[in-house]
């Protein structure tokens, strides 16, 4: 078993706290020494309770589940001897009531663009290495909402 942590600190100060409009805006650390700057999302508590320069939870959601995939295709297309220079991908994830009426993070596309060294695989064994990276991929396996490959426009 291996075990991941996170340390999160919020801190009321002066601010009234009643009336629901404290600041959002708390603090991710990492036992690597990064700190993330957070907030709820604007989306889900109005400015300036929010704070849009900060990284949200529903970002972060969509952001770990690219960046486990990305990390599982470049291992594979390396066995495969096969040599990214570039990824880049342009996820979405989408909020929505799921089955059970409930506020969920019902979809995530990743829409990976690939710059390849040499030849690019083709379609199917590219599509092939998405497959095995998405069934490798722990951060999708922990989610119940749908996450989604397509390719990049």
């Amino acid at each position: 078993m291996k075990q991941f942590e996170a340390t999160l600190a919020w801190r009321r100060g002066s601010q009234p706290f009643l009336d629901q409009r404290y600041s959002r805006a708390h603090e991710w650390r990492f036992d690597g020494g990064t700190s993330v700057p957070a907030s709820s999302s604007p989306l889900s508590v109005p400015v300036p309770m929010s704070d849009p320069a900060c990284v949200d939870p529903e970002e972060a959601l969509v952001a770990a589940a690219s960046s486990c995939h990305m990390l599982f295709f470049l291992s594979l297309a390396a066995q495969r001897g096969l040599v990214v220079d570039e990824y880049f991908d342009h996820a979405l994830g989408v909020l929505d009531t799921d089955r059970d009426g409930k506020l969920s993070m019902t979809r995530i596309v990743l829409r990976p663009r690939i710059t390849w060294a040499g030849p690019a695989p083709d379609a199917a064994a590219l599509m092939q290495i998405h497959h095995i990276a998405h069934e490798k991929c722990y951060i999708a396996s922990s989610l119940k909402g749908e996450v989604v490959v397509e390719e990049a426009p």
